[in-house]
C-alpha cells in the first residue's frame, strides 16, 4: 500500500501532454458559476503585497508549487511583482525578468497574429487552412464538404484530435523535440475525421500548432520571426521568444515537475504555435496592458477582435480567438493558461474594470485559480488536493470497468486494462493510469481529478463520474 497525493510523479512526455489537455478543457469547462453580489461594480481592487505573498507562500510550504512569480495591473495601469519559492539550482534569484516557458499563452499569440493578418487583408478567417499549405505535400482532412477553416482552428472547433496518433518522442523528456513538419503532414493526409467540423469544442495542440505553421508560410518566414515582427517588438517585449538569447538564459529558471525534481526544457519547433514561447514578468505584463482599455494601436485594435466572443467552450465558458471567457456572475475574466513538462502558467484580465493578472510557475502544478481568483475574487480559490492510498484491487474487478463513457456529445473517456492496471483515455488525448482507493474509485496522479464508477444492484457498471474543480461530472457508460 503506497500512500500518495493526486498530484504524484508520472515520468512520461506522454503523460504530460494529457495533463495539459485535461487542465486546457475539461477543468475549464467544469468551472461553477459566481453568485453576482447584489451590487455589482466594475472597480475592483487586487489584495495587499502582504495577502498575495501569504498566498503564494502557502502554495511553496504546502508542496503547491516549487516557486511562483506573480504580477498584477491594476486599472490605473500600475503593476506590482512579488514572489515565493525558489527558481532552482544554479538559477538567478526570482525577480521581474526571470524567464518561463509559458507553454499554451503561446496560442493567444497566434490568435493575434490571425487578427493581425486578417486585418492586412492576408487571410481571412473563413479561409479554409489548406489554402496555405503545399498540395503536393499535405491533404487536409475534410467531413461532409466541410472544410477546416482558420476560424475553425482558432475556436477549437476543427475536429482535429488534440495530438497526432503519430506523435511518438525519442526522448520523453522533450516530447516535441523530433516532431517534424514531414509527419504532421502524414498524419493529417491519412487522418479521417471523427466528428462535424464546426460541431463541438476540442481543445487541440495539434491544430493551433497547424495554424501557426500556415500563418508563418504566409508570412514567408518563421513562426519566431513573425511573432516577433508582429507582436514582441511593437510591445517591446524584448525578453520574450522562442529561441534563448543570453541574456534569456541567464535569466532562465528551472522546471520541475510535482515531486520537486529538475526536468528538461521543451522545444517546440513543428507546433510552435501552440505553445513554444518563452517570457518573463515583466513582458507578460505589457502584453496584458496592451491587451486592456481603449485601442490606441492597430495591434491593440487586432488584440480586441481577438477578445471578442466566437462561440461557446463549455458551461460558463465561451471562445474568442483561443482566448477563453470565462463568465463569474455579471463579470468576465479573459484568460488562457499553460504547461509544459516544468512549467505552469497563467495571464488573464477583466475587460470591464481593466485589471489583470500573470502568474508564472517554475513546477508543473497548476496555478490558474491563483490568477482567477486575483482578477475576481468571486472565483474561488482551489482547494489543498487530498491525500489518496492506492490499494490493490483484482483484474477481475477491473475488468468490468473496461467501457466507453460518454461524457459529451462528443467527448468520450474510453477506460482499458493493460497490465492489471486501468487506463483512462478521453478524446483525442494520451492514455493515463488511474489508481484505485477503493473497489470503485480511482484517482489520477497528474492531476488533481478522481473517478467514481457506479455498479448497480445486480452488479453491472452503468457510469463513471469524473470529480475534478468542484464538479461531478456523470458519463454514463455506453
Amino acid at each position: 500500500m503506497r500512500h500518495v497525493t493526486s498530484y504524484g510523479r508520472i515520468k512520461t512526455g506522454k503523460a504530460l501532454i494529457s495533463l495539459l489537455l485535461i487542465a486546457a478543457i475539461v477543468a475549464a469547462c467544469s468551472r461553477q458559476p459566481a453568485e453576482a453580489p447584489a451590487e455589482q461594480s466594475p472597480q475592483r481592487h487586487f489584495p495587499s503585497d502582504a495577502d498575495i505573498q501569504a498566498l503564494i507562500q502557502s502554495r511553496v510550504d504546502e508542496n503547491r508549487a516549487t516557486g511562483i512569480v506573480v504580477g498584477v495591473m491594476e486599472a490605473d495601469g500600475s503593476t506590482r511583482i512579488l514572489s515565493a519559492g525558489e527558481p532552482g539550482p544554479g538559477a538567478q534569484p526570482f525577480g521581474p525578468r526571470s524567464v518561463f516557458e509559458i507553454g499554451s499563452i503561446t496560442k493567444v499569440f497566434t490568435s493575434i497574429l490571425l487578427a493581425d493578418m486578417v486585418a492586412k487583408g492576408e487571410v481571412s478567417l473563413d479561409d479554409p487552412v489548406a489554402k496555405y499549405l503545399p498540395e503536393d505535400e499535405v491533404t487536409i482532412p475534410s467531413r461532409n464538404d466541410r472544410e477546416i477553416t482558420l476560424l475553425d482552428i482558432a475556436t477549437h472547433r476543427s475536429a482535429l484530435p488534440g495530438m497526432p496518433d503519430n506523435f511518438t518522442p525519442a526522448d520523453d523528456t522533450n516530447p516535441y523535440a523530433d516532431y517534424t513538419v514531414e509527419q504532421m503532414y502524414d498524419f493529417l493526409s491519412k487522418h479521417e475525421l471523427r466528428r462535424d467540423i464546426g460541431a463541438a469544442p476540442e481543445y487541440s495542440n495539434l491544430a493551433v500548432g497547424l495554424l501557426g505553421h500556415a500563418l508563418a508560410r504566409v508570412y514567408g518566414g518563421s513562426y519566431e520571426d513573425l511573432v516577433r515582427e508582429r507582436i514582441l517588438e511593437p510591445l517591446s517585449m524584448n525578453n520574450t521568444g522562442i529561441t534563448l538569447s543570453d541574456d534569456m538564459q541567464y535569466w532562465l529558471v528551472k522546471g520541475h515537475n510535482m515531486d520537486g525534481e529538475v526536468v528538461a526544457n521543451w522545444d517546440i519547433p513543428t507546433l510552435a504555435g501552440a505553445g513554444a514561447l518563452r517570457s518573463d514578468m515583466n513582458d507578460m505584463l505589457l502584453f496584458i496592458a496592451a491587451n486592456t482599455g481603449p485601442a490606441e494601436t492597430p495591434l491593440e485594435e487586432v488584440m480586441r477582435d481577438s477578445h471578442r466572443r466566437r462561440n461557446d467552450f463549455g458551461e460558463n465558458m465561451d471562445i474568442g480567438l483561443n482566448w477563453l471567457i470565462q463568465r463569474a456572475g455579471d463579470d468576465t475574466v479573459i484568460w488562457h493558461n499553460g504547461g509544459t513538462g516544468g512549467y505552469r502558467t497563467f495571464a488573464g484580465f477583466d475587460p470591464e474594470s481593466g485589471v489583470g493578472a500573470v502568474v508564472l510557475t517554475n513546477s508543473n502544478h497548476g496555478s490558474d485559480d491563483i490568477g482567477l481568483h486575483l482578477i475576481n475574487s468571486d472565483i474561488p480559490l482551489a482547494l489543498p488536493p487530498e491525500e489518496h492510498t492506492e490499494i490493490e484491487v483484482s483484474a477481475e474487478v477491473l475488468e468490468r470497468y473496461v467501457g466507453d463513457y460518454q461524457l459529451a456529445p462528443n467527448f468520450v473517456i474510453t477506460v482499458t486494462l493493460q497490465d492489471a492496471a486501468l487506463f483512462a483515455q478521453a478524446t483525442g488525448q494520451q492514455n493515463i493510469p488511474i489508481f484505485p482507493e477503493s473497489e470503485t474509485e480511482f484517482f489520477y496522479k497528474v492531476v488533481d481529478a478522481q473517478i467514481t464508477f457506479v455498479v448497480d444492484d445486480s452488479g453491472a457498471v452503468t457510469q463513471l463520474i469524473l470529480h475534478q474543480n468542484g464538479a461531478d461530472m456523470p458519463a454514463p457508460k455506453q
